[in-house]
């Protein structure tokens, strides 16, 4: 298999995957989450990164989607 390699940038976030199929370091497959400075704006002042796991991100993806059902907006 070949090495993945997505990304996705919002209004206020970067998203990025990272996966290589091959190697075993840690570190190799993963998931950033980076928010985006904006100008004039309070919610970034400068930029913060977080990095995890791919494994991490599957227990992230269940819990999201656990929690963010489309039929009950009631929590909210």
């Amino acid at each position: 298999m070949s090495n993945y390699f997505n990304e996705k940038s919002i209004a206020r976030f970067d998203f990025g995957v990272y996966r290589n199929h091959t190697a075993k370091k840690a570190g190799s497959n993963m998931l950033t989450i980076s928010t985006r400075p904006a100008e004039g704006q309070q919610y970034a002042v400068g930029t913060t990164t977080i990095s995890m796991s791919i494994r991490e991100a599957q227990a992230l993806q269940s819990f999201l989607n656990q929690s963010l059902t489309t039929g009950d907006s009631s929590n909210v």
